[in-house]
Formats: C-alpha cells, structure tokens, sequence
C-alpha cells in the first residue's frame, strides 16, 4: 500500500475511528451504542491488522492501537463474566505459562533441597548448633510438642485459612521482587534452612516418622508452589539480563505478564495446599495415606502442567495475552 492509499484508507474510515473513540469515551452507553461500539471495535481491528500487514506506518499503527485498546477496555469493564475467557486461562494460558517456566521451578527445588539437606545434616551432628535453637528441655518441647501442636491446635478451616495466606504471601513477594533476581533467592534459601533445621533436629531426636509424616501431606505441593512462585521470578530477572533476540523493554513484559498468570493460578494451588495442611495433615489418617493424598495433588499438578501445557506451548502459547488484548508491540516503518 502506497503513502497515496493509506492517505486515502485513512479519509476513508477517519469519521469511523473519531466515533469509536467517542463512544469508548462515554462514561454510560445505551443499548444500541453498545452495540454500535462492539461493531466499530471490530471495523477498527480488522483495519489495524490490514494496516500492520499492508502499510506498516508507524504513527498510523500507534494511533490505530490507542483507539483499539482504549475501545477494547470499554468493552470488556462492561461485558461482565465470561466463562470462555476463564476456561481459556485454565485451559490454555495458565499450562502454558507453567510448562515454560518448569525448568526454573525444577532448579529452584533442586537448590532447595540441596540446602535443606545440607542444613539439616549439620544442625543434626552439631550440638553448638542446636544449643543455638534453645535448650534441651526447649528442643525436647519442640520435638515432643510444639512441632505436632502446630498443624492441630487451631481449628481447621480457620488453620487452612492462615495457612493460604502465609503461603500466599510467600509466593507474592517472589512475584512482586522477582526481576530483581535477590529477593527470590533470599526466599529460598531462607526457607531451605528453616525447613532442615527443623527436620534436623527432629531426625536427631528420633521424630524422623512425625517430621515427615507432618510436612509431606501438604509440603509436597505448598512447597512446589512457593519454587514455581520464585522460579517464575528469576525467570522475569533473566529476561531483563539476557533479552535474547527480544528487544529489554518488550521482553520484560512479555514474560512480566505471564509472571502474573503464573502468580493468579498459584492462588488456587496454594488454596489446595491449604486444604491438605488444615484438615489432612492434623487428622487421623494414617501417615501413608496423608502422604499419598500430598503425593496425588502434586502428580495431578504436573499432569496438568505437562499434557495441557506442552500442547499450548505448541500451538504457540506463552502464557502472555493475546496480540489482540496487548495491541502493537513493535512499530515498524516500511
């Protein structure tokens, strides 16, 4: 398309643009200019996606972009629920935003376990080290008490409730300072110790069945989504570091935004491990059976994970919002 045919595309769909920016504009629509601009909406997508592909102008494709996204907010603040959009989610862009972070989440437990491991076999064989913690009357309250009273003393629902939120929190802040590439290494490393200096002392002192039958239930998936939480941080860090092919600014948000799908579906993970934590871990099941309940929820989220995921990823998802949803993400001058 010559400057003379976009001159002339622009004359003709100018009055068409200036209204759909009117009633984008308008705090209260009626009916019939809801519908007039749903129908413009779509006027102006098509001829948006005609100008990227035809006549890449960059100021006509900036202008065109605004009026679009600035339509497409007004649309969706008044379209109300949509069952579509929210099986889309988890069907589609949560797996996939998941499947390409796994390998960060499978690093970061990795890290973790190597220092909890750590962790625990020195607080295990160090008596300074556990003299550190308290007493021996103040560890033998632990192991005989406190560690078991902790997980059974609170009701459950309101246990399972503090427990979300904790966990929450946790996963949160890996979210919120995860570009900075610190704080999600200071929550797993803080964490890793917390947990072997635990387990250590409780091994040492013959409670090795009470300290896993207690942290495996809920653990296996609590702490999973923690290392997903901060695995997906670290990825939006290397995304700043090493853009790739991407330009910094672009890759940033590109994985900025598929941090916060990872982040609204750790919601409902964490929600689960809750679950398990207030009224599967305190109860009297046997042992075997609590830790297999953990062990189903965490297989039945990497099932999740690797059969919806892996197809996503092929058909070409990222987790990110649609071309559509985000507009232009690069001007390009012909």
């Amino acid at each position: 398309m010559s400057r003379v045919d976009v001159d002339a595309f622009i004359r003709a769909h100018r009055e068409e643009w200036y209204r759909l920016d009117h009633l984008a504009r308008k705090r209260v629509l009626r009916g019939h200019e809801a519908e007039e601009l749903v129908r413009l909406y779509q006027q102006a997508a098509t001829h948006l996606s005609v100008v990227r592909s035809s006549a890449p102008d960059p100021s006509l494709i900036s202008e065109l972009s605004m009026r679009v996204g600035r339509a497409r907010g007004k649309i969706a603040s008044s379209s109300g629920f949509s069952w579509g959009t929210i099986l889309r989610f988890l069907v589609i862009s949560l797996p996939a935003a998941l499947y390409r972070s796994r390998w960060w989440a499978l690093g970061v437990t990795a890290a973790f376990l190597a220092i909890a491991v750590i962790s625990g076999w020195w607080v295990a064989g160090s008596e300074e080290a556990q003299a550190a913690f308290g007493t021996e009357r103040d560890i033998a309250e632990y192991v005989d008490e406190s560690f078991a009273a902790y997980y059974s003393d609170s009701p459950a629902p309101s246990f399972a409730a503090q427990v979300w939120t904790n966990n929450a929190w946790i996963a949160a802040q890996s979210v919120a300072f995860g570009i900075t590439g610190i704080w999600p290494v200071f929550v797993v490393f803080s964490n890793a110790v917390n947990v072997g200096v635990a387990g250590g002392i409780m091994v040492d002192h013959g409670a090795a069945d009470v300290f896993f039958g207690m942290i495996l239930p809920h653990g296996l998936l609590e702490l999973m989504a923690v290392f997903v939480a901060t695995g997906a941080g670290l990825q939006l860090f290397w995304a700043w570091v090493a853009p790739g092919h991407r330009l910094r600014s672009r890759a940033v948000a590109e994985e900025g935004r598929s941090l916060f799908t990872i982040a609204i579906g750790l919601v409902g993970v964490l929600g689960v491990s809750g679950l398990i934590e207030g009224f599967v871990t305190p109860s009297s099941l046997p042992v075997a059976i609590k830790i297999t309940i953990g062990a189903l929820a965490l297989a039945a989220y990497w099932a999740y994970v690797i059969i919806l995921g892996r197809r996503a990823v092929r058909d070409g998802e990222t987790g990110d919002m649609t071309q559509h949803e985000t507009g232009a993400k690069m001007l390009v001058s012909g």
